[in-house]
Protein backbone atom coordinates (compact mmCIF):
# COMPACT_ATOMS: atom_id res chain seq x y z
CA UNK A 1 0.00 0.00 0.00
CA UNK A 2 1.11 3.41 -1.18
CA UNK A 3 0.74 6.43 1.29
CA UNK A 4 -0.16 9.50 -1.23
CA UNK A 5 1.84 12.86 -0.42
CA UNK A 6 0.30 15.66 -0.53
CA UNK A 7 1.70 18.89 -2.51
CA UNK A 8 2.11 21.43 -0.19
CA UNK A 9 0.27 24.59 -0.31
CA UNK A 10 2.03 27.10 -2.83
CA UNK A 11 0.37 29.70 -1.59
CA UNK A 12 0.69 30.40 2.41
CA UNK A 13 2.82 33.16 3.10
CA UNK A 14 5.50 33.74 6.15
CA UNK A 15 4.25 34.84 9.47
CA UNK A 16 5.96 37.58 11.06
CA UNK A 17 5.61 38.38 14.77
CA UNK A 18 7.35 41.66 16.85
CA UNK A 19 8.17 41.57 20.46
CA UNK A 20 9.44 44.54 22.46
CA UNK A 21 11.87 42.65 24.88
CA UNK A 22 12.70 46.10 26.78
CA UNK A 23 12.59 49.90 26.46
CA UNK A 24 15.16 50.15 23.39
CA UNK A 25 15.17 47.08 21.43
CA UNK A 26 12.31 44.93 19.69
CA UNK A 27 13.04 40.67 18.90
CA UNK A 28 11.85 40.21 15.28
CA UNK A 29 10.72 36.64 14.33
CA UNK A 30 9.75 35.35 11.24
CA UNK A 31 8.25 31.35 10.65
CA UNK A 32 6.92 29.58 7.88
CA UNK A 33 6.28 26.45 6.01
CA UNK A 34 8.76 26.85 3.56
CA UNK A 35 12.15 27.83 3.23
CA UNK A 36 12.56 31.56 3.53
CA UNK A 37 15.10 33.39 0.50
CA UNK A 38 14.67 37.35 2.11
CA UNK A 39 14.15 39.26 5.41
CA UNK A 40 14.65 42.87 5.03
CA UNK A 41 13.43 45.89 7.86
CA UNK A 42 14.04 49.18 8.01
CA UNK A 43 13.40 52.30 10.15
CA UNK A 44 10.74 55.29 9.17
CA UNK A 45 11.70 54.32 5.05
CA UNK A 46 15.35 54.52 4.94
CA UNK A 47 18.03 51.74 3.97
CA UNK A 48 16.56 48.60 4.25
CA UNK A 49 18.39 46.21 6.12
CA UNK A 50 19.21 42.53 5.55
CA UNK A 51 18.55 39.42 7.89
CA UNK A 52 20.18 36.50 6.97
CA UNK A 53 17.85 33.20 6.29
CA UNK A 54 20.48 31.16 5.39
CA UNK A 55 17.25 29.32 3.80
CA UNK A 56 15.94 28.65 7.29
CA UNK A 57 12.11 28.49 7.42
CA UNK A 58 12.41 30.50 10.94
CA UNK A 59 14.69 33.39 12.08
CA UNK A 60 14.98 35.70 14.80
CA UNK A 61 16.82 39.24 15.37
CA UNK A 62 17.19 41.50 17.88
CA UNK A 63 17.62 45.18 16.48
CA UNK A 64 17.12 48.28 18.78
CA UNK A 65 14.56 51.41 18.68
CA UNK A 66 15.69 54.53 17.79
CA UNK A 67 15.01 57.19 19.70
CA UNK A 68 11.91 59.40 19.02
CA UNK A 69 8.62 58.68 17.19
CA UNK A 70 9.22 55.71 14.16
CA UNK A 71 7.93 53.32 11.89
CA UNK A 72 9.12 49.84 11.49
CA UNK A 73 8.64 48.10 8.30
CA UNK A 74 9.27 44.24 7.87
CA UNK A 75 9.39 42.43 4.30
CA UNK A 76 9.44 38.41 4.48
CA UNK A 77 9.89 36.76 1.42
CA UNK A 78 9.42 32.41 0.81
CA UNK A 79 11.59 31.01 -2.17
CA UNK A 80 8.13 30.31 -4.09
CA UNK A 81 8.02 34.72 -3.94
CA UNK A 82 5.46 35.21 -1.63
CA UNK A 83 5.34 37.75 0.95
CA UNK A 84 4.07 39.55 4.23
CA UNK A 85 4.86 43.03 5.19
CA UNK A 86 4.55 43.89 8.79
CA UNK A 87 4.47 47.92 9.98
CA UNK A 88 3.77 49.23 12.78
CA UNK A 89 5.05 52.70 14.44
CA UNK A 90 7.05 52.44 18.04
CA UNK A 91 8.03 55.09 20.43
CA UNK A 92 11.26 54.88 22.53
CA UNK A 93 11.39 58.22 24.79
CA UNK A 94 15.30 58.85 25.12
CA UNK A 95 17.72 61.58 26.93
CA UNK A 96 18.17 63.24 23.63
CA UNK A 97 15.11 63.04 20.41
CA UNK A 98 16.39 63.82 17.11
CA UNK A 99 13.91 64.09 14.41
CA UNK A 100 14.94 65.15 10.84
CA UNK A 101 11.95 65.56 8.32
CA UNK A 102 12.15 68.06 4.59
CA UNK A 103 10.37 71.30 4.79
CA UNK A 104 10.20 73.37 1.79
CA UNK A 105 13.27 72.07 -0.26
CA UNK A 106 14.90 72.39 3.27
CA UNK A 107 15.95 69.45 6.06
CA UNK A 108 14.49 70.56 9.59
CA UNK A 109 16.28 69.15 12.38
CA UNK A 110 14.74 68.79 15.51
CA UNK A 111 16.21 68.07 18.95
CA UNK A 112 14.82 67.91 22.07
CA UNK A 113 16.38 67.05 25.22
CA UNK A 114 15.67 65.69 29.14
CA UNK A 115 19.04 68.04 29.68
CA UNK A 116 20.45 70.98 28.12
CA UNK A 117 21.96 69.96 24.99
CA UNK A 118 25.51 71.73 24.40
CA UNK A 119 25.58 71.36 20.64
CA UNK A 120 24.56 69.79 17.40
CA UNK A 121 26.69 68.49 14.66
CA UNK A 122 25.64 67.95 10.82
CA UNK A 123 27.36 66.52 7.54
CA UNK A 124 26.62 65.19 4.70
CA UNK A 125 27.70 62.21 3.48
CA UNK A 126 31.51 61.84 4.75
CA UNK A 127 31.93 66.12 4.48
CA UNK A 128 33.47 67.64 7.12
CA UNK A 129 30.95 68.28 10.43
CA UNK A 130 29.11 71.69 10.59
CA UNK A 131 28.94 72.51 14.62
CA UNK A 132 26.09 74.26 16.04
CA UNK A 133 26.16 75.47 19.47
CA UNK A 134 22.68 75.15 21.71
CA UNK A 135 22.56 75.42 25.07
CA UNK A 136 18.71 74.69 25.42
CA UNK A 137 16.83 71.89 26.36
CA UNK A 138 15.47 71.76 22.19
CA UNK A 139 16.26 73.10 19.21
CA UNK A 140 15.20 73.56 15.65
CA UNK A 141 17.50 74.17 12.17
CA UNK A 142 16.63 74.81 9.35
CA UNK A 143 19.43 73.38 6.57
CA UNK A 144 20.17 73.41 2.66
CA UNK A 145 20.44 70.23 1.11
CA UNK A 146 23.26 69.18 -1.90
CA UNK A 147 21.36 68.30 -5.08
CA UNK A 148 21.03 64.43 -5.47
CA UNK A 149 20.87 61.67 -2.82
CA UNK A 150 23.19 62.19 0.08
CA UNK A 151 23.44 60.75 3.97
CA UNK A 152 22.83 63.18 6.50
CA UNK A 153 23.81 62.44 9.75
CA UNK A 154 22.88 64.24 13.08
CA UNK A 155 24.99 64.05 16.23
CA UNK A 156 23.61 66.18 19.03
CA UNK A 157 25.63 66.21 22.55
CA UNK A 158 24.06 67.46 26.25
CA UNK A 159 25.63 69.14 28.97
CA UNK A 160 26.20 65.62 30.64
CA UNK A 161 28.11 64.57 27.56
CA UNK A 162 25.20 61.95 26.66
CA UNK A 163 25.19 61.73 23.30
CA UNK A 164 22.59 61.19 20.27
CA UNK A 165 23.38 60.47 16.44
CA UNK A 166 20.60 59.64 13.77
CA UNK A 167 21.63 59.05 10.16
CA UNK A 168 18.72 59.76 6.82
CA UNK A 169 19.25 59.59 3.24
CA UNK A 170 17.70 62.67 1.67
CA UNK A 171 17.53 63.98 -1.86
CA UNK A 172 18.10 67.28 -2.54
CA UNK A 173 16.84 69.00 -6.05
CA UNK A 174 17.51 72.65 -6.98
CA UNK A 175 15.72 75.58 -5.63
CA UNK A 176 14.90 76.57 -9.38
CA UNK A 177 12.64 73.31 -9.51
CA UNK A 178 9.71 74.44 -8.27
CA UNK A 179 6.41 73.55 -8.96
CA UNK A 180 4.35 75.65 -11.59
CA UNK A 181 0.87 77.55 -10.78
CA UNK A 182 -1.33 79.37 -12.63
CA UNK A 183 -4.66 81.37 -12.24
CA UNK A 184 -6.99 82.94 -14.36
CA UNK A 185 -10.82 83.53 -14.92
CA UNK A 186 -12.41 82.06 -17.49
CA UNK A 187 -13.99 84.15 -20.59
CA UNK A 188 -17.41 85.06 -19.15
CA UNK A 189 -15.79 85.66 -16.01
CA UNK A 190 -17.87 82.65 -14.22
CA UNK A 191 -14.99 80.55 -12.43
CA UNK A 192 -11.35 80.36 -11.51
CA UNK A 193 -9.39 78.17 -13.44
CA UNK A 194 -6.10 76.33 -11.35
CA UNK A 195 -3.52 74.74 -13.08
CA UNK A 196 -0.69 73.19 -11.20
CA UNK A 197 2.24 71.01 -12.63
CA UNK A 198 5.56 69.44 -11.50
CA UNK A 199 7.53 67.36 -13.65
CA UNK A 200 8.97 65.33 -10.03
CA UNK A 201 5.24 64.94 -8.96
CA UNK A 202 3.11 67.15 -6.92
CA UNK A 203 1.88 66.06 -3.33
CA UNK A 204 -0.88 68.85 -2.38
CA UNK A 205 -2.62 71.68 -2.57
CA UNK A 206 -3.93 74.70 -0.29
CA UNK A 207 -6.36 76.89 -1.09
CA UNK A 208 -7.61 80.36 0.82
CA UNK A 209 -10.88 81.71 -0.50
CA UNK A 210 -11.90 85.24 0.88
CA UNK A 211 -9.02 84.80 2.87
CA UNK A 212 -11.30 82.95 5.43
CA UNK A 213 -12.46 79.58 3.85
CA UNK A 214 -9.67 77.08 3.80
CA UNK A 215 -9.53 73.64 2.29
CA UNK A 216 -6.79 71.08 0.68
CA UNK A 217 -6.36 68.22 -1.40
CA UNK A 218 -3.69 65.55 -1.76
CA UNK A 219 -1.94 65.37 -5.18
CA UNK A 220 -0.38 62.03 -4.32
CA UNK A 221 2.50 62.51 -6.90
CA UNK A 222 0.65 63.79 -10.17
CA UNK A 223 1.96 65.96 -12.79
CA UNK A 224 -0.67 68.07 -13.61
CA UNK A 225 -3.96 68.59 -12.88
CA UNK A 226 -6.89 71.23 -13.05
CA UNK A 227 -9.18 73.09 -10.61
CA UNK A 228 -12.21 75.33 -11.36
CA UNK A 229 -14.00 77.56 -8.41
CA UNK A 230 -16.81 79.88 -8.86
CA UNK A 231 -16.16 83.18 -9.03
CA UNK A 232 -19.33 85.09 -6.62
CA UNK A 233 -20.69 88.24 -7.09
CA UNK A 234 -18.96 91.16 -5.95
CA UNK A 235 -14.95 90.55 -5.42
CA UNK A 236 -13.72 86.71 -5.07
CA UNK A 237 -10.35 86.29 -3.41
CA UNK A 238 -8.07 83.20 -4.31
CA UNK A 239 -4.86 82.03 -2.88
CA UNK A 240 -3.68 78.40 -4.04
CA UNK A 241 -0.49 76.98 -2.57
CA UNK A 242 1.29 73.85 -4.01
CA UNK A 243 3.65 71.69 -2.79
CA UNK A 244 5.80 69.53 -5.10
CA UNK A 245 7.38 65.79 -3.68
CA UNK A 246 10.18 67.40 -2.67
CA UNK A 247 7.79 70.10 -0.26
CA UNK A 248 8.71 72.57 -2.27
CA UNK A 249 6.30 75.24 -2.69
CA UNK A 250 4.81 77.73 -5.24
CA UNK A 251 2.15 80.06 -3.69
CA UNK A 252 -0.16 82.60 -6.25
CA UNK A 253 -3.26 84.49 -5.10
CA UNK A 254 -5.86 86.63 -7.79
CA UNK A 255 -9.12 88.56 -7.62
CA UNK A 256 -11.61 89.08 -9.35
CA UNK A 257 -14.56 91.41 -9.58
CA UNK A 258 -17.72 90.31 -10.91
Amino acid sequence: MYEELNKADENTKPTISVEETSETEITIKITHDKQLSKVLYSWNDEEEKEIQTNSRKEVEQIIEIPTGENTLKITATDINGQESVYQKEYTRIGDINIEITKENGQVKITATAKNNISYITYRWDENEETKIDINSKETEQLINVPEGLHTLTVIAVDENNKTETKEREVEGVSSEEKPKIEITADTQGENFIIKVSDENGLDKIEFLIDETHESSQNLNGTKEIEFTYPIHEGTTKIKATVYNIYGITETSAKMYRK
